[in-house]
């Protein structure tokens, strides 16, 4: 790569990350930053969030236009259009968001039913992103979710007649989940027709419900060898219809329904984190900051109104950390990471003779500086990072 372009930074990607924290309920898995939706009046959020905005600018000047815009949550399908409308317009206003920026709203099946879809996209929204997680009602009892099959399957078939990129979620890998199982679902996924499949396997986090669950006895995690099966087995599955993995968990149909917002994250490029709990990196001349906002929304609010600022704090990342984290998001997407950033950061070399051994044992391809992981080597990620980081 050229010597003179930094291994990080916006001309990797410029996105902006919206987290609205409401859900209308909390799934005993999730581990984001949420709270349970109540009748309360948006509007000192909304303006908190929109301030925020605007109080980036003065602080990234050598920043342009926004590739992206993704509102995620929690659940940003609360919303109304208007609601969304005033947001993107702030962004356009302070960065200017591109004609062909990809925006993104998740949603969940009830709210897909419920809400006014062509509004949405009147208001900017050009992706949308369906939490389903399952195609079986007993699964989406399990997993604690407020919609069932029936009603998955509407909400998407009616997000397709407005949105033609539509992404949906799964979860598999979940406690005695057979191959046959999760076979028969993932037909049914890939039958809905939506050019863009997140499969994500069981994680089940500590401080969870699930995870207190798993620590009383009550719930015996998927055993590690089961789960790298049905990984094999979803690989096969969706290459054989099309949709091919791009990244360790994400699937499409073709190049343009990649997902641009969460390439910047795995490519080293910058993003803008507003909400509360968000996170960020941005580079500001020549170096990368990690930011996070405050995690409640009223000290979020009253942080925004007396401080200007969102953040609960917002560091330089040392050059190492920076290098270990390009290493670890790189090796997430097919195309791999160029190893002269990384040792361009850590002023190492990465160890030649351990890409050697992972290419060997087909786990990896190594073409000219570009490093990347094969779908059995996406199943060892970690342990491959670890090996090579510096």
């Amino acid at each position: 790569m050229a010597g003179n372009v930094a291994p990080f930074g916006p001309h990797y990607g410029f996105g902006l990350y919206v987290h609205w924290p409401y859900c209308s309920k909390i799934c005993p898995y999730c581990d984001f930053n949420v709270y349970a939706a109540k009748s309360r009046d948006n509007g000192p959020l909304l303006q908190a969030i929109n301030d925020d905005i605007r109080i980036h600018r003065p602080r990234m000047p050598e920043h342009g236009a926004l590739d992206t815009v993704y509102f995620g949550g929690g659940t940003p399908s609360l919303l109304t259009p208007a609601e969304v409308e005033t947001l993107l317009a702030t962004a356009d206003a302070t960065f200017g968001v591109k004609l062909d920026a990809e925006i993104t709203l998740e949603a969940n099946p009830n709210d897909i039913m419920r809400a006014d879809l062509r509004g949405l996209k009147a208001a900017g929204i050009n992706r949308l992103s369906i939490g389903v997680q399952s195609l079986r009602d007993n699964a989406l009892a399990f997993l604690g979710r407020d919609h069932d099959a029936a009603s998955a399957l509407a909400a998407v078939d009616r997000a397709l007649k407005v949105f033609r990129n539509v992404s949906v979620d799964f979860i598999y890998a979940r406690p005695s989940q057979s191959l046959d199982e999760w076979g028969e679902e993932l037909s049914d996924a890939l039958a809905l027709g939506a050019p863009h499949l997140s499969l994500y396997e069981l994680t089940i986090e500590q401080r969870t419900a699930f995870g207190k669950s798993v620590e009383r006895g009550e719930l015996v995690p998927m055993d590690p060898d089961a789960q790298a099966d049905l990984y094999d087995l979803t690989q096969t599955i969706t290459t054989s219809a099309g949709l091919e993995a791009y990244e360790v968990s994400n699937h499409a149909s073709a190049p343009k329904y990649r997902s641009r917002h969460n390439m910047i994250y795995w490519n080293g490029g910058d993003w803008i984190g507003v909400g509360p709990g968000a996170h960020g990196r941005v580079t500001v001349g020549g170096k990368r900051y990690a930011s996070e906002a405050q995690r409640q929304p009223n000290t979020y609010i009253a942080n925004v109104q007396a401080l200007g600022s969102g953040w609960s704090e917002a560091g330089a990342l040392p050059s190492l950390d920076i290098a270990r984290e390009l290493m670890a998001m790189g090796l997430r997407p097919a195309g791999g990471i160029n190893l002269d950033r990384i040792e361009m950061l850590s002023n190492t070399s990465v160890p030649r003779e351990k890409i050697d051994v992972f290419v060997e044992q087909g786990w990896a391809r190594f073409d000219g500086a570009i490093l990347s992981l094969t779908p059995s080597g996406w199943l060892l990620a970690d342990a491959i990072t670890a090996q090579l980081a510096p």
